[in-house]
C-alpha cells in the first residue's frame, strides 16, 4: 500500500486517514489496527508490527503522544518524543500508516477506523484490549500476538540504567 511514499508520508491525521482508506474498504481489503508507545523501539515492537501486517492488507498504528505515556508510564518517560517515535514507527516496511492519539487508550480511533483486525501483544488480557468490544460488534476479530521474551522497553530500559558508568574525565 505505502509504495513510493517516504515515511513521512505515512504519518497521517484522522480524516485524511479515513479519506486514504476509502479505496481499500472499496475493494474489499482487509484493515488491521495495533497501538502502542513506541518508546525505544525494540525487536518484540517490530515482530508483532510484522505479525499485525500479515494479517491483512493495510497496517495502521496508533502511537501515544507524550503526554499520554507519562499518564502511562510515569513521569520519566517517554525517553523519546513523539515525532521520533512515530517517524521510526513509519520507517517499518510492514506499516502503512501512523497516527497519534492523546487518549490514554486507542478506543476513539478504534471507533473512528472500524479495522476488522484489532492486534495486541500477548500480555494484554482480552478483556482488557482497548477497543475489543467494538471491533467485535462490527463483526471483526481481536489476535493477541506472543511477545518476543525479555523484549520490552522497560526491560531494556532498567538493562541501561544498571550498566556501570565510565568514569568522568
Amino acid at each position: 500500500m505505502t509504495a513510493g511514499r517516504g515515511h513521512a508520508g505515512k504519518l497521517v491525521e484522522l480524516d485524511p486517514l479515513r479519506a486514504a482508506l476509502g479505496p481499500l474498504r472499496a475493494r474489499g481489503g482487509i484493515l488491521v489496527f495495533t497501538n502502542g508507545c513506541y518508546d525505544i523501539l525494540h525487536v518484540g515492537h517490530l515482530r508483532l508490527l510484522e505479525s499485525a501486517r500479515a494479517l491483512g492488507d493495510a497496517l495502521v498504528v496508533g502511537v501515544n503522544r507524550d503526554e499520554s505515556v507519562g499518564r502511562l508510564k510515569g513521569m520519566r518517560r517517554p525517553f523519546v518524543p513523539f515525532e521520533e517515535r512515530a517517524s521510526i514507527v513509519a520507517g517499518l516496511e510492514a506499516v502503512d500508516w501512523v497516527i497519534g492519539f492523546d487518549e490514554d487508550t486507542p478506543e476513539v480511533l478504534v471507533r473512528a477506523l472500524r479495522p476488522d483486525v484489532l492486534v495486541k501483544g500477548g500480555d494484554w488480557p482480552l478483556a482488557s484490549v482497548a477497543g475489543r468490544e467494538t471491533i467485535e460488534a462490527l463483526g471483526g476479530r481481536v489476535v493477541r500476538v506472543p511477545l518476543v521474551p525479555g523484549r520490552s522497553t522497560t526491560a531494556l530500559a532498567e538493562r541501561i540504567a544498571r550498566r556501570p558508568r565510565e568514569p568522568e574525565s
